[in-house]
């Protein structure tokens, strides 16, 4: 017997957790996207089955199960996003350090670690990662890979300075004192129009799932 229950919907589509006898899964669904936004939810998709292609075999990053032009389905990680689990120490961030490496050497950044609710405090203490729709999976890991491979790590150290800041080493407090030029230039130009699109049309905030998620989605 299998069950359904929806986790989040707006305007790119339906998130569904599925549960059968052979285990949750996770399902993206754009067939309810805003019909103007539907191809931009449809490349969302696109780009996350690429990511998740890519680290397959990964511990702490969802499996691609099945990918269609319209849905897609990945494996479930049973934890609470890091806004709402364990306190994350020294262990936690160490491990989700050597998780971001894993994934850069696979030739994947995940663009979007800024947000807490993506980071995950598994039932067994473990770090994992979710949500890559915005995610880059690049074969030649050229200047932009790193330039974007270095800003992961900086939203990393971020969250490791709210929970644990005894625990930052002093290159780790350069790396967080000197933003790339990109996301310098992300800060000035581009995050006042991505706020103004997605809290004043949208109504998001990159809190997002931080109280309503519960268990990972």
């Amino acid at each position: 017997m299998s069950t359904t229950r929806l986790l989040k919907k707006d305007l790119f589509g339906e998130i569904w957790l599925q549960k059968s006898g052979s285990g949750p899964t996770i399902l993206r669904d754009t067939r309810s996207a805003r019909w103007w936004l539907k191809w931009l939810a449809r490349a969302l998709l696109r780009r996350e089955a690429r990511g998740l292609a890519a680290m397959q075999g990964i511990a702490g990053v969802p499996a691609l199960i099945h990918c269609d032009k319209e849905r897609l389905t990945r494996s479930y990680h049973t934890g609470t996003p890091l806004p709402k689990g364990t306190p994350a120490g020294r262990a936690y961030f160490a491990d989700a350090a050597r998780l971001l490496r894993r994934m850069h050497c696979a030739g994947v950044v995940h663009n979007d670690l800024a947000k807490e609710p993506n980071l995950l405090v598994c039932d067994d203490g473990n770090p994992a990662f979710i949500d890559f729709q915005l995610a880059w999976h690049s074969t030649g890991r050229g200047r932009l890979f790193r330039i974007a491979a270095h800003e992961d790590i900086r939203h990393l150290l971020k969250h490791k300075r709210t929970y644990c800041a005894d625990a930052l080493t002093q290159r780790e407090l350069r790396i967080l004192a000197k933003p790339s030029p990109l996301s310098r230039a992300y800060m000035g130009l581009v995050k006042p129009v991505y706020l103004f699109v997605t809290r004043r049309l949208f109504g998001w905030s990159d809190r997002e799932g931080a109280g309503d998620r519960g268990q990972q989605t």
